[in-house]
């Protein structure tokens, strides 16, 4: 059961909330998420997806904050979806030491910028957004590790993938995790870019 490979502080959390068993999804990709391969995560909604993210995005972390440039990011398709993302992750990051951020159009940029620079390990954002960032040089991206997108089907729209391929070109190494219901053709493409070998767990 992967619930019981997971770091001792996630499993601890997972009592908390009284999650006892994994979904099937979970079953399945929290072991290949955990390989450090490039992934494609399918299953229907309320599969429990965006936990899948959760759980191995704090499994990388191993629950340690380092340094100031952010770890891992997690990508979102807007405000609404950062802001759920974010209270998400609470859940399973208070009274911990892990820095979340959340970062939307709506803010501010130069907000976010001076902000994410006083330390990040979590960074929740959407492609537009991030990609004005990386444009200020306002993430560093040298301590990345892990970029998941949550519900990735938002991506069909144009500036999100604009702003996405944009920033895939940005970071030198990284795991890249998707997850949707399906894998559509603009997903697919992602293979010829940065989704290079990637791995597909479906359910």
């Amino acid at each position: 059961m992967p619930f019981k490979k997971l770091h001792p502080t996630i499993q601890e959390k997972l009592e908390n909330l009284e999650i006892t068993s994994p979904t099937a999804i979970q079953k399945k990709g929290i072991p290949v998420i955990k390989s450090g391969a490039n992934v494609y995560c399918t299953a229907p909604k309320d599969g429990g997806k965006t936990t899948t993210l959760i759980l191995t995005t704090l499994q990388k972390l191993k629950f340690e904050p380092v340094g100031t440039a952010p770890r891992t990011i997690v990508l979102v398709e807007n405000k609404e979806k950062a802001l759920e993302m974010y209270d998400a992750f609470v859940k399973y990051t208070r009274y911990t030491d892990l820095r979340v951020y959340v970062g939307y159009e709506q803010l501010h940029i130069d907000t976010q910028r001076s902000e994410i620079f006083e330390g990040v390990d979590v960074l929740i954002s959407t492609p537009i957004t991030l990609n004005k960032l990386f444009l200020l040089n306002g993430v560093n991206t040298s301590q990345l590790k892990m970029l998941s997108i949550d519900d990735a089907a938002f991506l069909s729209q144009k500036k999100s993938y604009t702003a996405l391929m944009s920033i895939s070109q940005s970071i030198e190494k990284c795991q890249f995790v998707l997850y949707s219901e399906k894998i559509d053709p603009t997903l697919k493409k992602f293979e010829s870019y940065f989704m290079q070998y990637a791995k597909k767990v479906s359910i």
